[in-house]
């Protein structure tokens, strides 16, 4: 497998193509591409992504899409990630705060810190001051990541 085929699974990860995704996934893991370079190609695919949506060339919508189409290739990456030894750069504890249900703020930047490396404790929603206290306590993250689209819960984040 070439390097042409990381730049087509970047390529279809930034287009949302799940399927096309997972394909050149397996291949590369079956061609015996390391997995550090297939994680690298997908990292570069989000980078790419967040920085159409900063551009306001795509919006959530595709953004979501494009993260889905990751988040099924990382689950046939990580096992493998981590029988090579290839460990997180860093921890993060991540939720959304009391009060708000929302989550796809959360769930976007959960998968960027993932295929950037970060291993992720989501606490889901609704996730008080004192959850997430005690979290920071148990983990030792190095980030740590509140939301809230409510503007009534933002004050939370405080």
């Amino acid at each position: 497998m070439s390097a042409i085929d990381l730049t087509a699974l970047s390529e279809a990860i930034e287009a949302g193509d799940r399927d096309g995704a997972v394909a050149l996934t397996v291949d590369a893991i079956a061609e015996g591409i390391t997995p550090q370079a297939i994680l690298d190609a997908m990292t570069d695919a989000m980078d790419a992504v967040g920085e159409d949506f900063q551009a306001n060339l795509i919006f959530v919508p595709e953004m979501l899409v494009a993260a889905r189409a990751m988040r099924e290739s990382m689950a046939l990456l990580e096992p493998i990630l981590v029988r090579a030894g290839i460990k997180p750069e860093a921890r993060a504890i991540l939720g959304t705060v009391r009060g708000d249900l929302h989550d796809i703020g959360k769930n976007l930047v959960a998968m960027m810190w993932r295929g950037a490396n970060i291993e992720v404790i989501d606490l889901g929603t609704n996730v008080t001051a004192e959850q997430f206290v005690e979290a920071v306590q148990i983990h030792r993250p190095n980030l740590v990541g509140l939301s809230a689209l409510l503007t009534t819960t933002m004050p939370s984040m405080g």
